[in-house]
């Protein structure tokens, strides 16, 4: 898998304590764009809305050869996809004083994955 986006800056700011990898939903033309690396995640973190983990603060450049880009919203929240158990692991890690859940780097292959950090 290729990476096409990377914040290095998590190395120096914080520890990271153990990491996971993530799906995310994504639309057609912001697939093709985060191919092309026109992704930016540095500020980005991981909450949780009605139990479902939602990446914010990720922004995804609109995709020149879409058609369709009025009202389209680059810095739009978007779903993780995780495993039941790893959702259930990230929530209480979100409830622990100190620990933040922040994207660490994307990979583009067949699909789209991130890779999250649990850093203090």
């Amino acid at each position: 898998m290729k990476v096409v986006a990377q914040n290095r800056r998590i190395k120096f700011d914080y520890e990271i304590l153990r990491t996971i990898e993530a799906g995310i939903m994504l639309t057609g033309p912001e697939v093709k764009s985060c191919r092309l690396g026109q992704i930016q995640i540095r500020g980005a973190y991981v909450s949780f809305l009605s139990g479902k983990p939602i990446l914010r603060g990720i922004e995804i450049a609109p995709y020149v050869k879409a058609p369709n880009i009025q009202g389209y919203d680059p810095k739009r929240e978007r779903v993780l996809l995780l495993k039941k158990t790893d959702i259930e692991d990230l929530k209480e890690t979100e409830e622990t004083r100190g620990l933040t859940i922040v994207p660490f780097e994307v990979r583009a292959g067949r699909f789209i994955k991130i890779l999250l950090a649990v850093v203090r």
